[in-house]
C-alpha cells in the first residue's frame, strides 16, 4: 500500500515542514553552537552543581527525595503516552464512526478513511517515539539512584574516587534528563500535528506557533533568566572551577 502519494499535494507539504521543523528545533538543542545557552543547557549544568554539592551533604535524604520525583515524574508520562496510544488505536478502529461524526462539525473539511488512517498512525508513531523517550528516561533514572547511592560519604569527599563517582552520576542524570525532554518534545509537537485534522493549512499554523512556544522557553523565558541567573550566583559561590 502507497499511502502517501493519495495524500493531497498540500498535506505533504504539512506534514514536511511538521518534520522539518522538529528535526531543527532538536539539532539547535542537541547539537548547534546555541545549544549552550538554553534553558535545557543550563539545566544540566545544574544537575552537575546539585551532584557536587550533594558530596557535601553527610544526610542525602533531600537528593533520593529528588531522585524519586523525577522517577514519578517519568513513570506519569511513560503511563500517559501509553493511554494515548491506546486512544489513538479506538480512533483507527472507529474510523467510520469518527468521521460520520466529524462531518457534522462546521469547519470540517472533508477526508477519506485513507487519509485519516494515516493521520491517526503520524499520531500513533510520534506517541510512540514518546513513550521509548519516556521508558528509557525512567530507565536512566533508576540507573542514576545506584550511582547517587554509590557516592562516598562526606569525610572522602577529596578523593579521587569521590569526584569519579560524582561526575557519573551527574553524566547519568544528564542522560536521563536529555531523554525525557524528548519525550516531552514529542508531546509538544502532538499539539500541533492535531492541527491537521482541521486541514493541511491550520496544520502549518499549529507546528509554527508550537515550534515558537517552544523557542520562546528555551531562549527567551523567565525560567530561563533564573536558571542561568543561579549559575551565575553558584560561580560566585564556589568559584568558576567548582560550578563549572
Amino acid at each position: 500500500m502507497n499511502i502517501l502519494p493519495q495524500l493531497p499535494f498540500m498535506d505533504v507539504i504539512a506534514i514536511s515542514w511538521f518534520a522539518t521543523a522538529w528535526v531543527v528545533y532538536a539539532y539547535l538543542l542537541d547539537h548547534s553552537k546555541i545549544a549552550e545557552k538554553t534553558l535545557s543547557a543550563a539545566m544540566d549544568k545544574q544537575r552537575e552543581l546539585w551532584m557536587k554539592t550533594m558530596l557535601q551533604r553527610e544526610l542525602r535524604i533531600v537528593d533520593t527525595s529528588i531522585m524519586a520525583g523525577l522517577q514519578q515524574g517519568t513513570a506519569f508520562f511513560a503511563s500517559t503516552s501509553i493511554f494515548a496510544i491506546g486512544g489513538t488505536f479506538a480512533l483507527l478502529n472507529g474510523a467510520e464512526e469518527v468521521l460520520a461524526i466529524f462531518s457534522h462539525l462546521p469547519y470540517a473539511i472533508e477526508m477519506t478513511r485513507a487519509e485519516w488512517e494515516t493521520k491517526i498512525l503520524g499520531m500513533l508513531l510520534v506517541y510512540a517515539y514518546a513513550f521509548f523517550k519516556f521508558g528509557w528516561a525512567y530507565r536512566l533514572f533508576n540507573y542514576a539512584s545506584m550511582l547517587v547511592g554509590a557516592v562516598p560519604a562526606k569525610e572522602h569527599a577529596g578523593t579521587e574516587y569521590a569526584k569519579t563517582a560524582v561526575q557519573s552520576a551527574a553524566e547519568m542524570t544528564i542522560l536521563a534528563g536529555i531523554h525525557f525532554n524528548r519525550g516531552l518534545r514529542a508531546f509538544f509537537f502532538a499539539m500541533g500535528f492535531l492541527g491537521w485534522f482541521l486541514g493541511p493549512e491550520v496544520f502549518i499554523i499549529s507546528t509554527t506557533l508550537v515550534l515558537l512556544v517552544l523557542l520562546r522557553r528555551q531562549f527567551y523565558s523567565a525560567s530561563r533568566r533564573a536558571a542561568f541567573t543561579s549559575l551565575r550566583a553558584s560561580e560566585s559561590f564556589y568559584g568558576p572551577e567548582q560550578s563549572d
